[in-house]
């Protein structure tokens, strides 16, 4: 867990590209059911996510996700891509389509100011 307030909390997915999930803190099924409360600080902290990791990371591209089929939670994912990682332009969740070597800032200072700002 990077971060948790009354409404949302931020999870680290596992993986070598700066990735991170927001979660509802209410097990809401989808974005349509959730209160305003809500739905507004998961949007605002979503903002605050990308552009932070646009500063600190420098992407070729921000992807946002949210699917939920296997974790029926509303939450949304927040990915850095770059044009030489394994899988880009695809999915993640697509066929791997290269070897790569990222030599990224490391990911706990990216949630310290990440933390920071929200």
């Amino acid at each position: 867990m990077i971060y948790k307030d009354d409404f949302i909390n931020i999870q680290r997915e596992d993986s070598y590209l700066p990735w991170v999930k927001i979660f509802t803190n209410h097990a809401y099924k989808e974005l349509s059911e959730c209160d305003d409360n809500t739905r507004n600080r998961l949007f605002e902290v979503l903002l605050i996510v990308e552009k932070t990791m646009l500063e600190f990371y420098n992407p070729t591209k921000i992807n946002i996700a949210s699917f939920g089929n296997y974790v029926p939670h509303m939450h949304i994912h927040v990915t850095a891509r770059f044009e030489n990682d394994t899988h880009y332009p695809n999915s993640m969740w697509g066929e791997r389509i290269r070897d790569c070597e990222l030599n990224l800032p490391n990911f706990d200072e990216f949630s310290k100011i990440l933390v920071s700002r929200l």
